[in-house]
C-alpha cells in the first residue's frame, strides 16, 4: 500500500507556513510530508530568504518535483517579507489600456517581475490571475482581485497575464471557474449560489475562462460555488461543470485544482475529496489534514467509489506539467532588481488614481490644511502618509460635524480590504449615515475610496469622489501627489459605479 499512498499524496497540496519554518518541530511535519509523497506545498507568509532556502532543502530532499503555489495576486510581496508588491488586479486595470503597446509593456514588466521574484523564491505555481467578472458591487471576496465587470477586459488583462507567467517557465492558474464575480457570499464561510440562466453564465462570467485556455493556462481552480443552472452540487464535486462544461465543452486538459479545501464552503457535504476526484479534479488544495484525505481516498478506492484508473489519469497531468518545472539553471541566472520593481509597483499606483468625479481646481488648493477624516480601523491600515500630509485627523465615529464647517475642505478617505473569512468589502450604514452628514454639513468635500472603488456609490454628493484600489502605503502616496497637482489623475474606471 505504500505505492499506493505514494500516488494519493501526489494529489495534495498543503500549506506551507512561512513564518512556521524556524521551528524544529514545524520543519520534521513539513519534512514527514514530503517523504510521503506530497504533491507540493502551498505557501503563506515567511521572510523571502529563509522561505527560498527552506524551498530548495525541501525540493532536494522531494522524489518528485514539489509544486510550490502560492497567492501572490499583487506580487511576491503579498505573502513574503522582502519582496515587492504590487497593485491590485483592478489597479493595474485601472491604470493601463490593454490595447496600447506602451501600456502592455509595462503590464509585461509588471507580471515579468512578479514571475522573476517568484522564481526567485522557489514558487513555480503562482495562483494567478484571478479571472472572475466582478458584477456584484457587494461581493466580499473578489472586489479589487477582479481586473473589472467587463468579461472581455478581464479576458484581454488575464490573457496576458498568463502568457508572459507561462512563458517564465511556471504553472499559472485561472480561478476561480466558473465564476465567483456575481455573488455577496465568501466561500470562505458559506457555499455561494450563483442563480442566472446559463446562457448568461456562459457569456459572461466562463468567457475569461475560455481565453485564458486559448492563451495556455496550465491550472485553473475550481470556486467554491452552487450553480443551479448546470448541477445541483457544488462546482468542485460536479462531473458536470468540470467533465462536461471544462474538459469536454471548453477543451481544457490541463491542470484542474480545487479551491482550498479547508473552507467552509464544503462543510455540508461528505467524502468530499473522492468526490472532487469522480469530478475530475486533479490536485486537491489546502486540505486541513492531508493525511485524513489519503486515508478517505484509499477507503473510496476499497469500497468502489472511486477507482484507481482516475487517480492515474490525475497523475499523468500532475507528471507532465511537473516535468517542465524543474529549471534549476535558469533560476540561478535570475538578477531581481528591488528597486526597479519597487519604482514600477509605484509607477503603477500612480497611474491607477481615478478622478470619478471632479475635477474642482479650488478645492485642492491648499489641501494639506483640511480636515481628514477616515474610516477604518487603524490596526489594519496604516494611515501615516496620509495623516502626516493632513494632520487634522479624526477616525468617523469622533469626527464633530460642526467641526468640518472649519474648514475649507473636508477629505473622507475609506480604507476597505479584501480578505478570507472577513465577510464584506465595504463599510457599514452606519459609516454610510455619519459620512453623508459629514458631507452635508461641510463647505467642500472630497471622498477617497482606498480599496473598494463600490464605496463611492453613496457619495455622489460629495464635491469631489476619487478611487484608490489598494489601502497600502504606496496608494497613500499616490493620492498625495495627485492631490498636491504633482501628478494627474491618469486612471480609468474599470467598473461600473453608477447607473447610466
Amino acid at each position: 500500500m505504500r505505492d499506493l499512498d505514494k500516488k494519493l499524496y501526489q494529489l495534495i497540496i498543503s500549506r506551507l507556513e512561512g513564518n512556521n519554518i524556524s521551528s524544529i518541530a514545524y520543519r520534521d511535519r513539513i519534512f514527514k510530508l514530503v517523504k510521503k509523497g506530497i504533491g507540493g506545498f502551498i505557501v503563506f507568509g515567511g521572510q523571502k530568504d529563509e522561505v527560498k532556502s527552506f524551498v530548495h532543502s525541501i525540493q532536494a530532499m522531494s522524489e518528485k518535483t514539489l509544486f510550490i503555489a502560492s497567492d501572490i495576486e499583487r506580487g511576491a510581496g503579498q505573502q513574503l517579507e522582502g519582496a515587492t508588491g504590487f497593485p491590485s488586479q483592478m489597479a493595474v486595470a485601472a491604470a493601463f489600456n490593454n490595447d496600447r503597446l506602451e501600456d502592455r509593456n509595462y503590464i509585461e514588466n509588471m507580471v515579468r517581475a512578479i514571475a522573476d521574484e517568484a522564481l526567485d523564491a522557489g514558487i513555480n505555481m503562482p495562483l494567478i490571475p484571478v479571472m472572475d467578472v466582478n458584477q456584484n458591487p457587494d461581493n466580499p471576496i473578489i472586489s479589487v482581485r477582479a481586473f473589472s465587470d467587463n468579461p472581455e477586459k478581464v479576458a484581454r488583462f488575464g490573457s496576458y497575464y498568463i502568457k508572459v507567467i507561462e512563458s517564465a517557465g511556471l504553472i499559472s492558474c485561472a480561478k476561480h471557474f466558473p465564476g465567483h464575480g456575481d455573488t455577496n457570499i465568501d466561500s470562505h464561510i458559506s457555499l455561494p449560489v450563483i442563480s442566472k440562466p446559463l446562457s448568461e453564465l456562459i457569456n459572461t462570467d466562463v468567457y475569461p475562462f475560455q481565453k485564458a485556455i486559448e492563451s495556455g493556462v496550465s491550472s485553473i481552480m475550481i470556486g467554491h460555488l452552487s450553480i443551479p443552472a448546470i448541477d445541483e452540487v457544488p462546482a468542485a464535486l460536479s462531473g458536470k461543470v468540470i467533465n462536461s462544461l471544462l474538459r469536454s465543452d471548453l477543451g481544457f486538459d490541463g491542470l484542474v485544482m480545487t479551491d482550498a479545501l479547508n473552507m467552509h464552503a464544503l462543510n455540508e457535504f461528505e467524502n468530499v475529496p473522492v468526490r472532487c476526484i469522480n469530478a475530475g479534479v486533479d490536485i486537491l488544495l489546502h486540505p486541513s489534514d492531508p493525511e485524513l484525505v489519503v486515508e478517505e481516498l484509499k477507503q473510496g478506492i476499497a469500497s468502489g467509489e472511486t477507482d484507481i484508473e482516475r487517480i492515474d489519469t490525475a497523475l499523468e497531468r500532475i507528471y507532465r506539467y511537473k516535468s517542465k518545472l524543474h529549471h534549476p539553471e535558469k533560476t540561478e541566472k535570475l538578477k531581481i532588481d528591488l528597486f526597479k520593481h519597487r519604482e514600477l509597483s509605484q509607477f503603477i499606483n500612480d497611474k491607477s488614481i481615478t478622478l470619478v468625479k471632479g475635477p474642482e481646481e479650488d478645492i485642492l488648493k491648499g489641501i494639506d490644511k483640511s480636515y481628514l477624516i477616515y474610516v477604518g480601523d487603524e490596526t489594519g491600515f496604516d494611515l501615516m502618509p496620509l495623516k502626516e500630509f493632513i494632520s487634522d485627523s479624526k477616525h468617523i465615529m469622533d469626527a464633530d460635524c460642526r467641526n468640518s464647517a472649519k474648514y475649507a475642505t473636508t477629505v473622507i478617505a475609506i480604507f476597505t480590504s479584501i480578505a478570507a473569512w472577513k465577510g464584506s468589502s465595504g463599510i457599514g450604514n452606519e459609516y454610510v449615515t455619519r459620512i453623508k452628514e459629514i458631507i452635508g454639513s461641510s463647505k467642500h468635500s472630497i471622498v477617497i475610496s482606498f480599496g473598494s472603488p463600490y464605496v463611492l456609490r453613496n457619495f455622489s454628493e460629495a464635491d469631489m469622489l476619487i478611487a484608490a484600489y489598494d489601502s497600502n502605503r504606496q496608494a497613500q502616496d499616490s493620492i498625495i501627489r495627485c492631490l498636491k497637482g504633482e501628478a494627474g489623475f491618469e486612471g480609468s474606471l474599470p467598473v461600473q459605479l453608477f447607473m447610466t
